[in-house]
């Protein structure tokens, strides 16, 4: 060597010879790669080549068509892309089918906020259309750059109008056999959105509300000494006192209800006689700053189980009918008064033991959050097109008016919001459709029966 400090010892050295570049450089190289698999129609050949194997299929559920894809979308694609990889190469006939789904409010609220609101229906759900065709081209875009193989010229879309045709069919088998009726059942509401919302569109904030302890005067006195082994006489004024956070909801009440196992006191004080479960007697008087006391005049005390007091009537505190104290598993003691004040149009706990006691699920809120114009009003005060949560002050001077409101405060509560638009919700009840499980009008077996009878008959894996 003429110069050894200059030499390249590398090159006396045997190493192997790669065509791998010394940098991976993915962000560049990937994309080539995915066009070549492209032009390679590589996801066509492995169905060719897998073609009598056993299947082995992934029903992807659809991602939504609006807006870009983000992180979720790509664990979600590539994760499954995974499967369908790793089925293939154990030997299976993997196809994945790609698909979208094209309808609901996300949607329909990006075209309003570019075209506007009253457009004609035809007009209306083309511009949706559009809208949907752009963001499922933009999102393809991204899947196949992610490396998914799929059948990503042929996808399947909610909004294909065979689609739609196949879900009017099954929904016409569904009417033939007697399942599908209409009926009312509250929902979460968007008083913004003017629209109902799914429970994952709700978020929880905390609310500062209005709440309320109010009497509801007993109709039957008969009943309630049966009940409570005493001697009143007719006239006597007693009141059963609920507690809501939600004053507005009290021109929807149906109904009164106790839990048919705890124990409830008719306890004497300066505003009438007042019924309220025992474990809460000493907590409520303290909020209504009253006396009181439990004896039903032979030392003994005036008490009975919720289930004595099923069915008794009450009158309304503003209105001019009665409704019946009912019983229901819901109730707790963990605030309040232990008897719940029960609108089945405001509520699923409300609805659900309403359904049971046949109570109406008539709603007075219209879609803009406003009283509509049958809605009674409160002594002199008109509720009629009054925005609900502008209500409370409207039912809480009334009450005050006419003696049944025993307490107000202002408490802070966790309360379901929009998650669009951070706004407090409603529940309200709206007409719907229904596909019934356990019954229908041709007296054959309802859906339930026959889809545990169709799970009985499947073998699972794991089992």
């Amino acid at each position: 060597m003429d110069n050894p400090d200059k030499m390249d010892y590398k090159l006396t050295l045997n190493l192997p010879d790669t065509p791998f570049p010394m940098r991976g450089d993915m962000a560049k190289r990937e994309p080539k790669m995915v066009a070549e698999w492209q032009a390679q129609q590589r996801y066509q050949k492995i169905r060719a080549a897998s073609k009598g194997r056993p299947k082995f299929v992934l029903h992807d559920g659809p991602p939504y068509a609006n807006g870009d894809i983000h992180l979720g979308h790509a664990v979600n694609k590539v994760l499954k892309d995974i499967i369908v990889k790793s089925k293939t190469l154990s030997g299976f006939d993997a196809p994945y089918v790609p698909g979208w789904d094209c309808h609901g409010l996300p949607i329909e609220l990006q075209v309003e906020k570019k075209h506007g609101k009253n457009i004609p229906a035809a007009q209306f759900r083309k511009l949706c259309r559009d809208y949907a065709t752009l963001q499922i081209e933009k999102q393809k875009k991204d899947f196949i750059r992610l490396g998914i193989l799929g059948d990503w010229d042929h996808p399947y879309l909610t909004m294909d109008f065979k689609t739609e045709a196949e879900i009017i069919r099954a929904l016409g088998k569904i009417n033939d056999r007697g399942y599908l009726y209409q009926g009312k059942k509250p929902v979460n509401w968007c008083l913004d959105c003017q629209s109902a919302l799914a429970e994952a569109e709700v978020e929880y904030e905390d609310k500062v509300s209005p709440a309320i302890d109010v009497g509801f005067e007993v109709v039957d006195i008969a009943a309630l000494n049966k009940a409570f082994r005493v001697k009143l006489s007719a006239g006597t004024k007693v009141y059963v006192v609920i507690w809501t956070t939600t004053p507005w909801t009290l021109p929807a009440n149906q109904a009164v209800c106790v839990h048919p196992e705890l124990e409830y006191n008719l306890v004497k004080t300066d505003k009438g006689y007042l019924i309220l479960a025992a474990d809460l007697v000493e907590p409520c008087l303290t909020r209504y700053q009253l006396a009181g006391s439990n004896d039903r005049g032979d030392g003994k005390a005036a008490n009975c189980f919720g289930k004595a007091l099923e069915n008794m009537l009450l009158q309304h505190p503003f209105q001019k009918r009665s409704v019946p104290i009912i019983c229901g598993e819901h109730v707790t003691l963990e605030a309040g008064t232990g008897l719940v004040h029960t609108a089945p149009a405001h509520g699923l706990d409300d609805y659900f033991i309403g359904q049971k006691y046949n109570l109406p699920t008539e709603n007075p809120v219209g879609d803009d959050g406003k009283f509509i114009s049958t809605t009674p009003a409160i002594g002199d005060v008109p509720l009629a097109g009054v925005f609900v949560l502008k209500a409370n002050d409207l039912v809480l001077n009334g009450l005050q008016a006419n003696g049944h409101l025993l307490h107000q405060e202002k408490i802070k509560h966790s309360y379901p919001h929009c998650w669009r638009h951070k706004t407090p919700i409603i529940s309200r009840s709206t007409p719907q459709w229904f596909i019934g499980m356990e019954q229908n009008s041709q007296g054959k077996p309802g859906l339930r029966e026959l889809a545990n009878k169709a799970v009985a008959d499947t073998e699972f894996f794991p089992a």
